[in-house]
């Protein structure tokens, strides 16, 4: 029986199972399939700018800023992003704000509808849900984080007005490749010929230099054509005949808004805009989120050997007198890499299993972990963290890390 004829969920919640219950597979690359139904729901993008942002970490933190400019600045904006930390909705917002569940239902509607009975996963379906909701809203401007790689990743279906490369490193190796080389390659496929991108990676691979060659992109590089520093004095960056001297340090990684200056530069926007301002505004839920204090509690999504290594780089400019960490990762993850960089703390270890069948139990990472005094395996990342506060001194610091799904527990937490 045709899809367009079946009874639909009535929620949201009830739409979000049917979906996970409609494919089989949870990863298909390749564009065939979304890009029909995209072509079935005529869908019109042709009024909103786009901005579509790749990489392997940094993605979030720099279309969070790019978003913050375009609200102080009066234009309308929506952002797309996965995956959520608690709420659906988090994946979708307009002029800031989350949309109400009608609308989410809505756009599954029409894609279900238009689909018949072409085969999409979980995440195809909810982009175009959300490329749905875009074009129905037709916001001034439209960023769209791209979910894994880019090549193949379904929002590369959209054409973008500029194109964000944040970084690249090893991450997804499965379905991305095993090297650096490999990686940016993926990344790449959401530059267009003769197009504008940014690209925040410091230390580019040989394959990606080739690629923007090849495609005769208008393209800019950091350490080529911006960078940025952080002094004593604040944050200082540089590019494209502009320069920014002793503003407050973002509330983001430097490098990320290092980029998003850069892009936010090429749009022709970076003269209107208040830096200090924009920089004290940007924030991301669950990105050295703060959630207590004494003893401070921070969270973090970081889940692969790049974040791991910022999150080193942040705790070692903070003051405390002992660090617990609390890790809960998916078992397809580079354990071992990834939590090789805290090797350099005498920490005290928390580990969490996660629920699902991706997620690693505590056995599984401490095969894993690095040399360490102390390890106390719990039931769940509630129950970690908890035993890291009945141990925890006033002065010390808890970092809670290792995935999206650890961040939600302790968020959804009462």
């Amino acid at each position: 029986m045709p899809s367009s004829v079946k009874s639909q969920p009535s929620s949201l919640e009830g739409w979000l199972s049917y979906l996970e219950s409609i494919h089989p597979a949870s990863i298909e690359m390749g564009l065939e399939r979304i890009r029909r139904v995209y072509d079935l729901l005529q869908l019109d993008l042709s009024a909103t700018r786009v901005i579509t942002v790749a990489g392997t970490n940094g993605k979030g933190t720099t279309c969070a800023m790019l978003e913050q400019a375009m609200l102080q600045l009066g234009q309308s904006v929506a952002v797309y992003s996965s995956p959520h930390i608690v709420d659906y909705r988090e994946r979708l917002r307009v002029n800031g704000a989350m949309l109400d569940e009608p609308a989410h239902c809505q756009a599954f509607a029409a894609v279900e509808k238009a689909r018949g009975d072409i085969s999409l996963t979980y995440f195809e379906f909810g982009t175009l849900a959300a490329l749905y909701l875009i074009a129905l809203q037709k916001p001034q401007n439209a960023i769209l984080e791209v979910g894994l790689g880019g090549r193949l990743d379904a929002v590369n279906i959209v054409e973008p007005d500029l194109s964000i490369i944040t970084t690249i490193d090893l991450d997804h190796q499965d379905w991305l490749g095993d090297s650096r080389e490999k990686i940016a390659i993926e990344k790449a496929g959401i530059v267009r010929e003769g197009g504008r991108v940014v690209i925040g990676e410091p230390n580019p691979p040989q394959s990606l230099k080739q690629r923007m060659g090849q495609l005769h992109a208008n393209a800019l590089w950091r350490h080529q054509d911006f960078d940025c520093q952080v002094t004593t004095s604040g944050f200082q960056w540089q590019g494209m005949g502009l320069e920014l001297k002793d503003a407050p340090v973002p509330n983001i990684p430097a490098a990320n808004a290092a980029t998003a200056v850069a892009a936010l530069a090429v749009l022709g926007l970076y003269a209107q805009l208040d830096m200090p301002r924009l920089f004290q505004d940007t924030r991301l839920p669950g990105r050295c989120q703060l959630i207590q204090r004494s003893p401070d509690v921070l969270l973090d999504v970081g889940h692969n050997p790049e974040a791991v290594r910022y999150l080193v780089s942040q705790l070692t400019s903070r003051t405390w007198q002992q660090l617990h960490l609390v890790v809960g990762m998916l078992k397809d993850k580079d354990i071992a890499a990834t939590l090789a960089p805290l090797s350099v703390f005498d920490a005290n270890w928390y580990l969490a299993p996660l629920p699902g069948p991706r997620g690693a139990t505590t056995k599984q990472l401490l095969e894993k972990l690095p040399s360490a005094q102390s390890v106390i395996e719990c039931s769940s990342v509630i129950a970690a963290l908890n035993k890291a506060k009945q141990a925890a001194g006033a002065d010390d610091l808890i970092l809670v890390f290792g995935s999206f799904l650890t961040v939600a527990e302790v968020l959804a937490a009462p």
